[in-house]
């Protein structure tokens, strides 16, 4: 059987005129642009209601499953009753009821009543319980975020496959969007709106709708400040927080609340900042123990159980609790930062507002609800008015209206012959036909007649209130006062003035004793003990090294360092281990970080910095600059200055002057001269230059700057100067072993 020839599939190349070049601009927009869009408006961003769709998707169909009133369901059955209205899986869907509970403390005012385990907005790892071992309802003030819901209040839109109606927003009552707090992330943009208290909120809507010219420090009065679901301390800064109030970004710092147990001899943390986790603290408080910087501390423990947070510090003894705090606030996040960003989408567009632009949009939002719910309200009115005024037509002549009935011969005939006989319309003739034999009766008909003026009187009061804005104001302003009797709780989060609130001073935790301080040329550095110090005491150095420098200081001191490389590094003693003489010590550049090659020139420790004392720089090309120490002081804990002298010339030496004193420059030429630092030139500007101090000749250069000329040269004094520049003389060394 011969075999069939296998046929090689020839590949087609595609040539250059056959490829469509289209610009990337085109490329993002039709491509990239729809997705941008779809995150920004339907997914991170919230509304004026305070929702994003995810939030209010389940909410809605709690509320249609009944569960507005009934009795919990297991929350797997409302994951999947909403999945009829969210395409998303099951556990984003359960995620998203779990930080609405009042289990998981997420919001100052839970929307879902539950009952089970939901975790903690406190702890990243405390994990919330499955869906089928957990109940939920929706919890009573969620009866105000869907007033007037079934009024029409709201507009409504299919869902993703048609098969039923979902509300493109939800009509709350009060301004959700300040009280639930709420966080989303989207392209290019993101959304950070912390929680305000309802009663100040309600207070702060009723200003507004009073006064339309209500002031930003007049709402500042009423709504004080951010209150957050887990408590704690917030420093208040009115500067800062006006600012956030009217642009709607700003950072808000927020502490932990603790107490003192003096009988225990422990601290107890209570409340903590919403934007930290009782994981982050207690890595960071054992990081700290562990590395010796928390050794006020023994113990740290997480005792949350039932009634509520709880982090527990035992104390060593003699530690002051509220200078404790002070350094874990700095140095932990018991102190943390909210950082606000009022990003809403308003008609479908993100705006970033103010409070007072958010509370602007809701009201104008809130009165197009109202409007819509009174219309509702007035239209179902007039059809029943309509209809008992044909009632009242058959008062005239009941007997008639039997006998129109009873003489027709056939069932479609019946309405066009009460409307002809007296004289009303289909929709009044189609009401008369369905009333029961048995209330075909006088007494029944003038008792729904006397509606009619009641009817009547409530149309017209509908009308004018929708007539009227200031009518609309105060019904939304009776409604907020009502919300507020019912709902409002005392703050949380309480406020502490910024001006009271104690300083971290790094000083409070250093124990401080005089100590000497030891630099080698080689940029070898010791700290050691006057204890452990003794006359007779060699130091310990490398071969070829010596000593440079040895100065008196205390623990706390503060030692500045200057590099031949334009830097100054700032260091405490007390981040130096003491030393013993016999040992090299702590090596310079690896312990501060220099750059590879850079070298230690001079120290420094300082208490301060003086106006009238000086760092002194010579230089290669034999200038000179002395510069005030004043010019080093920074606000800020900076570890590096750079620029601290001039790059004009290489460094040669570096001198700290408290009073003037005699130094010897020394070229490459056999030469020196002798001076005192008081001819040196002050400079203000750090990197300034200064002037020449030793006058060279071309291709020379100054080798060596000394305060102890002694240890180099014998006649040395020959070469003193009293006006610079000058010359140098000729110098003799001394021969060293």
């Amino acid at each position: 059987m011969a075999r069939a020839k296998s046929k090689k599939t020839e590949k087609k190349e595609i040539t250059p005129a056959e490829v469509m070049l289209q610009p990337i601009t085109d490329t993002i927009e039709k491509n990239y642009m729809p997705y941008v869009m779809s995150v920004i408006v339907s997914r991170a961003i919230p509304e004026i209601d305070g929702f994003k769709p995810s939030h209010r998707k389940l909410l809605y169909t709690m509320y249609k499953m009944g569960l507005l009133t009934g009795p919990r369901t297991k929350s797997a059955n409302v994951v999947g009753q909403t999945m009829r209205l969210n395409p998303h899986g099951d556990m984003a869907i359960y995620e998203t009821l779990v930080r609405l509970t009042r289990g998981n403390e997420a919001l100052l005012h839970p929307l879902i009543d539950s009952k089970g385990s939901f975790g903690k907005v406190y702890s990243r790892d405390m994990a919330f319980a499955a869906s089928r071992y957990t109940e939920v309802k929706l919890d009573p003030i969620c009866a105000e975020i869907f007033r007037g819901i079934d009024r029409d209040a709201v507009d409504f839109v299919d869902n993703y496959d048609n098969t039923m109606k979902e509300p493109v927003l939800l009509p709350t009552a009060f301004p959700n969007i300040l009280v639930s707090p709420n966080m989303g992330i989207a392209v290019g943009m993101a959304s950070q709106i912390c929680s305000f208290n309802l009663g100040e909120v309600c207070d702060g809507a009723i200003a507004v709708l009073k006064n339309a010219g209500t002031t930003t420090d007049e709402l500042l009065d009423i709504i004080k400040a951010p209150d957050f679901s887990v408590g704690g301390l917030l420093i208040y800064n009115r500067d800062r927080m006006r600012e956030v109030y009217e642009t709607g970004r700003g950072n808000i710092t927020l502490r932990a609340r603790y107490v003192y147990d003096k009988d225990a001899g422990c601290i107890d943390i209570l409340e903590i900042p919403y934007s930290t986790s009782i994981e982050l603290i207690l890595k960071k408080l054992t990081d700290m123990i562990k590395a010796g910087t928390l050794k006020e501390v023994t113990d740290v423990r997480d005792e949350i159980d039932l009634n509520g947070f709880k982090l527990t510090l035992d104390l060593r003894r003699g530690t002051d609790p509220d200078k404790l705090m002070t350094k874990l606030y700095k140095k932990t996040p018991l102190e943390d930062a909210f950082a606000c960003n009022f990003n809403v989408l308003i008609d479908g567009a993100p705006r970033q507002l103010g409070l007072r632009g958010i509370l602007d949009e809701w009201i104008r939002f809130r009165m197009t609800c109202v409007k819509r719910e009174l219309s509702f309200d007035l239209a179902k009115k007039c059809e029943k008015l309509h209809l008992l005024l044909g009632l009242g037509e058959i008062l005239l002549d009941i007997d008639k209206a039997i006998k129109i009935v009873r003489e027709t011969e056939k069932d479609d005939e019946v309405v066009p012959n009460l409307m002809a006989g007296f004289g009303i319309d289909e929709v009044q003739a189609e009401y008369i036909a369905e009333i029961k034999l048995r209330h075909l009766n006088r007494e029944y008909i003038l008792e729904r007649i006397k509606e009619i003026e009641q009817l009547q009187k409530e149309i017209a009061e509908i009308k004018s209130i929708i007539e009227s804005e200031r009518k609309l104001k105060n019904r939304i302003v009776k409604q907020l006062e009502e919300i507020k009797a019912k709902y409002a709780v005392p703050r949380k989060t309480k406020l502490v003035f910024e001006d009271s609130v104690e300083e971290y001073d790094e000083k409070d935790f250093v124990e401080n004793y005089n100590v000497k301080l030891i630099l080698t040329r080689e940029g070898y550095f010791k700290k050691i003990t006057l204890q452990s110090l003794r006359g007779g005491d060699e130091q310990a150095l490398k071969p070829g090294d010596e000593v440079t420098q040895m100065e008196d200081a205390e623990n706390i001191s503060e030692i500045l360092f200057v590099s031949d490389r334009q830097k100054i590094y700032k260091a405490k003693a007390s981040e130096f281990e003491s030393k013993k003489a016999s040992q090299l010590g702590d090596y310079v550049p690896a312990k501060l970080g220099f750059e590879e090659g850079e070298r230690v020139m001079a120290m420094k420790p300082l208490a301060g910095y003086p106006e009238d004392q000086y760092f002194v720089y010579l230089f290669e090309n034999g200038k000179g600059v002395r510069v005030p120490v004043s010019s080093y002081e920074t606000k800020a804990s900076r570890k590096k200055l750079v620029g601290a002298y001039s790059d004009a010339s290489p460094l040669v030496g570096a001198f700290y002057e408290e009073a003037p004193f005699d130094l010897l420059l020394a070229s490459d030429a056999g030469k020196a001269i002798y001076i005192n630092t008081k001819l040196i030139p002050v400079k203000a500007t750090r990197t300034a230059s200064g002037a020449t101090l030793f006058s060279l000749k071309k291709g020379q250069k100054v080798v060596l700057a000394t305060r102890t000329p002694e240890r180099h040269y014998k006649n040395y004094e020959k070469c003193r100067k009293i006006k610079v520049p000058a010359a140098g003389s000729s110098v003799e060394k001394i021969e060293k072993e």
